[in-house]
């Protein structure tokens, strides 16, 4: 018999924070590449994603590998690249929140753990 260390909410936590990591390192990515010709800005449906682990969790199973696409919707330069500083920032700071949320929320769920142990005291 093999014990669960932890519950499905710390489990769709920690792939929340792998999705928001997963994003940060595509505007990285994205960022390095400003530059060169032909580059097209990558991204992921941070939404689809979580929907897909929950569902996964549902369903018993590990979610997949989140889809990274290109990103629609922007202009391209004559190079052919596509990356825009703008949009890049403002996913950082979308990211850069949504991982402090997850991490806030880990806490909590931690803490509730650690109270529930030490109820009875």
């Amino acid at each position: 018999m093999t014990m669960e260390m932890g519950s499905r909410l710390s489990s769709e936590m920690g792939r929340y924070l792998d999705l928001a990591v997963a994003e940060v390192k595509l505007t990285a990515a994205n960022m390095a590449n400003v530059d060169t010709p032909g580059y097209r800005a990558m991204g992921l449906d941070f939404e689809a994603e979580m929907r897909e682990a929950v569902s996964a969790a549902d369903q018993g199973r590990t979610p997949r590998r989140a889809r990274v696409t290109e990103v629609d919707g922007l202009v391209s330069r004559p190079d052919g690249n596509d990356v825009s500083v703008d949009h890049e920032s403002l996913n950082l700071a979308e990211a850069q929140l949504k991982f402090k949320t997850g991490v806030a929320l880990m806490h909590l769920e931690g803490q509730r753990t650690m109270d529930a142990i030490h109820a009875d005291k």
